[in-house]
């Protein structure tokens, strides 16, 4: 756990690894309080996970980037599915609450919700109707009041597992064979064809298809589209060139990569890369709040940040 105190303010980070009869769909838990003097904007980028953010300080406002204006949600606790379209969160300075990632077979199976219902959206939990497990907590928002009345941040990583853990049984179970088409997908970072995906694990493509938007939440070539552009992110700030980066993800060209790029983040991959490619946050500075590790996919944004979208990103 980091607790540091700098020129902008007092933040504090802890992670920690789910309880192993969670994983492999529960893949990790991110506490976090942030006391800054300052509001704080972020560009959030699509990952091939689920987000559950368990809020008991502060509230988000989530800016859709694309699509009509609309008013910005303002929201404590924010279950996220798959996106495909990056949006921009904001807060006052003062933010605190525990992330949890989740495979999204397991945020079906854990909620019990079909994932379609989620995907590219960001919600309250409790406005779903959603219960966090099957045991005594009635609301998500409960759930994370009883986290923040906690002392610490193992104390609220070991309330996580008891209340999830009754949760997983409580729903009937992801299709084995949908949980492995995800997985062959994710090991090959999208880039399989969706015939000889639903082949090899027995399905037609268009039963394939169905699974995957109950079960996943987008069908299997949106969800290729994601985890492709996600390799491609971390290629790109380990120093690849887009040229070789198109190549090494399966893109037609560099056009291609640059097109997805500007739909699924809002920029161009040299600025995407330029941004991401910024030193890490020093010891004496708030912490990353990076969903997965080793990529950059939340970006602190100035005030003066027109130009980082591409033109084909609505501002708010």
């Amino acid at each position: 756990m980091r607790r540091l105190r700098g020129p902008d303010g007092l933040w504090e980070a802890a992670y920690a690894r789910p309880h192993p009869g969670l994983r492999p769909g529960v893949l990790g838990y991110h506490g976090f309080r942030l006391a800054l003097g300052a509001p704080r904007r972020r560009l959030e980028v699509p990952v091939g996970a689920v987000t559950l953010l368990l809020g008991f300080g502060g509230a988000l406002r989530i800016h859709g980037l694309t699509g009509p204006p609309r008013p910005p949600d303002r929201l404590v606790s924010v279950l996220t599915g798959l996106a495909t379209r990056p949006v921009l969160g904001e807060h006052d300075g003062r933010l605190a609450g525990v992330e949890v990632l989740l495979a999204p077979w397991a945020s079906f199976t854990l909620f019990g919700t079909d994932q379609h219902e989620l995907a590219d959206r960001a919600l309250d939990p409790d406005a779903l109707g959603l219960r966090p497990t099957a045991g005594p907590w009635r609301r998500v928002g409960d759930l994370a009041a009883a986290l923040g009345a906690l002392p610490d941040w193992g104390a609220r990583f070991r309330l996580l597992d008891e209340s999830l853990r009754p949760g997983t049984r409580a729903w009937p179970p992801s299709c084995p064979r949908t949980v492995r088409a995800w997985d062959a997908l994710a090991r090959a970072h999208g880039d399989v064809p969706v015939a000889r995906l639903a082949a090899g694990v027995g399905r037609s493509t268009r039963q394939l298809e169905n699974r995957f938007r109950e079960q996943i939440g987008v069908a299997p070539k949106a969800a290729a589209r994601i985890l492709r552009l996600q390799r491609a992110r971390r290629l790109l700030l380990a120093g690849r060139s887009q040229a070789e980066t198109a190549a090494l993800c399966g893109f037609y060209d560099q056009a291609h990569l640059s097109g997805e790029f500007r739909a699924m983040t809002g920029c161009t991959p040299g600025r995407y890369a330029a941004v991401s490619a910024a030193p890490l946050p020093p010891r004496d500075g708030p912490p990353s709040a990076d969903r997965l590790p080793g990529e950059r996919t939340s970006l602190v944004l100035p005030e003066a940040a027109d130009a980082l979208f591409s033109k084909t990103v609505r501002r708010p």
